[in-house]
């Protein structure tokens, strides 16, 4: 599996990056939504010049022009509900994909323990397209292994392209395991070293679906 990690690069990215992580930038929830979608925008224009093109003719006003347009078919897929600004960012570029969303969420056994559940989910066929899953926070890779098994449901996509704003190093070892390593490949703004016992990225940037949306009950 290839991973593109954008800490390693120089990139706008590592601004927006420190903008989420910092505990008074990020109290601006319209910010932090903000800075979700540019990172977005940003892993979606690198993701348009890994994708296939064709070429069509377009007449303009003066003679006609060869331009050249996606040619592949793509869904973009969305973990609830911190990804929805992300999901965003990458809308606003792929502005005529196909969308899918999914519903994963952590329910606890106890303070510490919990499995993954998926509850919701809503997709158009992904057979032999190229599908976009983006979660913003990736830090068991559980969450993102039962949406895509849910996503499967749907066909078999020609390519899959993981999207995180963070990863654990332990969620980048276990994708490599349970996703198809040939045509997999991982975007993601950092990665970070440790998860605690509650299976919070650190030093991560806290809760993004509370951060994005306000706290739950």
């Amino acid at each position: 599996m290839k991973v593109v990690n954008f800490a390693e690069t120089p990139s706008l990215v590592n601004q927006f990056m420190m903008e989420l992580r910092d505990e008074n930038i990020q109290k601006d929830m319209l910010r932090f939504r903000r800075n979700l979608e540019r990172i977005g925008e940003i892993m979606a224009y690198e993701i348009s010049r890994t994708i296939s093109y064709e070429t069509i003719d377009v007449m303009t006003p003066l003679d006609e022009a060869k331009c050249q347009v996606i040619g592949d078919n793509i869904v973009l897929g969305t973990i609830f509900r911190a990804g929805v600004p992300f999901h965003q960012g990458f809308l606003n570029y792929f502005d005529h994909a196909e969308n899918a969303f999914v519903s994963a969420y952590r329910k606890y056994k106890d303070a510490d323990n919990f499995d993954v559940h998926i509850e919701y989910l809503a997709s158009p066929c992904i057979e032999g397209k190229t599908l976009i899953i983006a979660d913003p926070m990736l830090a068991t890779g559980a969450s993102m292994e039962l949406s895509y098994r849910a996503l499967l449901t749907k066909g078999t996509p020609k390519h899959i392209h993981i999207a995180s704003v963070i990863a654990s190093k332990q969620a980048v070892d276990y994708v490599k395991g349970v996703f198809p390593a040939e045509k997999t490949t991982l975007w993601v703004g950092a990665i970070d070293d440790e998860l605690n016992s509650h299976s919070y990225i650190v030093p991560g940037l806290g809760d993004a679906g509370d951060l994005a949306y306000g706290t739950k009950e």
